[in-house]
């Protein structure tokens, strides 16, 4: 009877155990055809630049002129690019952002996702506020410098409206 109790025993610890294992969302290898994406960014709690794949936009914050909007498209070869990306840092995965703590800057950013992979919708978001930099939080940044460089080279941004004004 105690030779069952122990193996009993043994048996609900490794289950409790294994239950504790977080998922990890596979991206597939090939770029389905529903990858969409967005990212909004900027100063304060309002994210005035916006890349949109999903409406076929980008938006400018021009500080002091409010914003201005134009019709943008990414190639298919631009496409894969940022999807492997995304691969490439786990996207879909759980992130570890910045928290609070006894450091803040000011102004900060934030920088808020929204992304469609195999009919899987996921958001997050974070903000530079907190002085730490996770990898998480880094990768996120260096994914829409990238995005956000391509952009900057496309002509319909290039014909919006220069910004005027900074921020505090």
């Amino acid at each position: 009877m105690i030779r069952i109790l122990v193996i009993l025993s043994v048996a609900f610890a490794f289950l409790a155990g294994c239950g504790k294992e977080t998922l990890k969302t596979q991206m597939p290898e090939k770029m389905p055809e529903d990858f969409r994406f967005s990212v909004s960014y900027g100063y304060g709690e309002v994210n005035k630049n916006e890349i949109n794949t999903y409406a076929g936009t980008v938006t400018k914050d021009l500080v002091t002129k409010g914003t201005a909007t134009a019709a943008l498209s990414f190639s298919d070869d631009e496409l894969q690019s940022i999807y492997a990306k995304m691969k490439d840092i786990a996207v879909l995965d759980e992130k570890q952002f910045p928290q609070k703590g006894n450091c803040s800057q000011t102004p900060s950013s934030t920088d808020s996702w929204k992304m469609t992979v195999n009919g899987e919708t996921k958001t997050l978001s974070w903000t530079n506020e907190y002085c730490d930099m996770t990898k998480d939080a880094q990768d996120l940044l260096e994914l829409r410098s990238y995005i956000q460089k391509l952009v900057e080279g496309k002509d319909a941004y290039k014909a919006l409206p220069a910004a005027e004004g900074g921020y505090d």
